[in-house]
C-alpha cells in the first residue's frame, strides 16, 4: 500500500525521505496508516478506494480528475466514501473534477454540476439550479426521479422577512396560520418571540435529535440548512414555521409548510 500511494511521487523524482513523509501523511488522512505494509488484495473494496484517494492527494496537484471512482462499490460503502471525500475536500481545498453517471451522487458531491448530452455541455450550475431550473427537456428528463429534499436548502424555499405579514405593535407573523410571531429591531435581531401566545423556546434544527418537546418551541436554522432537516423540524413542531438567521444572528426569513410544497410542486 505504501509503495502504491508513493508511485506517482517516485516517478516525479521526489526524494525518499520526503516521499515517505508525504505518503504517511496521506495514509493517515484516509485512516490507512496501520495498513501501509499490506498488499492491495488484502484490503476491502472500500479500503482499496481509499488507497486511490491517498495516491491522488499525495501528488499535491491543484486539480484532480476522478472518473467514477465509486461505481463498483456496494451502496453502503459508496455512501461512506462519498462522505469521506467531501470531508477530505473541505480539509484540503482541492478542485476535483468528478465524473459520474449517477445524478444523486453528482448532486451530493458537486458544488457545481455540468450535464452533457452527446459530448456537448447542455447545462452547468449549482445542484439546486439544475433541479429547479432545468435548461431543456433532456435535463428535465435526467432529473425527473431526483428527490428534491436531497438537494434543496432552506434558502431555496424561504420567504424573505420583508414579505411576511405585518401585525400590530411591530410584530411580524412567520406563518399564515399566525402561530408564531417576532418583533425585529432596527438591526434585524429578534427582540421578542412568541409561539401560540407563549414566549419562544429556541431549538436549533441541527440539534433536533434528543431534544424534548416544549410549549412555545420555535425551531431555527441558517439558510444553508437542508430542506430535509427543516421538514423534520416542522414535523416535530406540528407544522410550525422554521425561522432563518444569518451568520450575524439577523432574522432573514421563514419557512412554512406551504412554502415547502410550493417549491417541490414547482419542480
Amino acid at each position: 500500500v505504501e509503495e502504491n500511494v508513493g508511485l506517482g511521487l517516485e516517478l516525479a523524482g521526489v526524494p525518499d525521505a520526503e516521499r515517505k513523509e508525504r505518503v504517511h501523511r496521506q495514509l493517515k488522512l484516509v485512516n490507512l496508516d496501520q495498513w501501509s505494509n499490506k498488499y492491495a488484495h488484502e484490503l476491502s473494496g472500500g479500503m482499496q478506494q481509499r488507497v486511490g484517494l491517498a495516491r491522488a492527494f499525495a501528488t499535491e496537484a491543484p486539480i484532480l480528475l476522478m472518473d467514477e471512482p465509486f461505481s463498483a462499490l456496494d451502496p453502503l460503502i459508496r455512501t461512506k466514501l462519498q462522505d469521506e471525500l467531501l470531508q477530505l475536500q473541505a480539509e484540503l481545498k482541492k478542485t476535483i473534477i468528478f465524473v459520474s453517471h449517477d445524478l444523486e451522487e453528482a448532486l451530493k458531491i458537486g458544488s457545481h454540476i455540468t450535464i452533457m448530452e452527446g459530448g456537448r455541455i447542455v447545462q452547468t450550475g449549482a445542484p439546486e439550479d439544475i433541479v429547479l431550473r432545468p435548461a431543456n427537456d433532456y435535463v428535465r428528463d435526467f432529473i425527473a426521479n431526483v428527490n428534491p429534499l436531497s438537494v434543496l436548502t432552506a434558502w431555496n424555499v424561504m420567504r424573505d422577512r420583508r414579505d411576511l405579514e405585518q401585525g400590530t405593535d411591530g410584530w411580524v407573523w412567520l406563518d399564515r396560520r399566525k402561530t408564531t410571531r417576532f418583533k425585529i429591531d432596527e438591526h434585524g435581531l429578534v427582540a421578542a418571540a412568541e409561539r401560540d401566545g407563549k414566549p419562544a423556546v429556541w431549538t436549533s434544527c441541527a440539534e433536533i435529535e434528543g431534544q424534548p418537546e416544549e410549549a412555545g418551541q420555535v425551531f431555527w436554522a441558517n439558510p444553508g440548512t437542508s430542506l430535509k432537516t427543516v421538514m423534520l423540524a416542522m414535523h416535530r413542531s406540528q407544522t410550525a414555521p422554521v425561522a432563518l438567521f444569518d451568520d450575524q444572528s439577523r432574522f432573514v426569513g421563514a419557512i412554512g409548510v406551504r412554502d415547502v410544497l410550493s417549491a417541490v410542486l414547482r419542480r
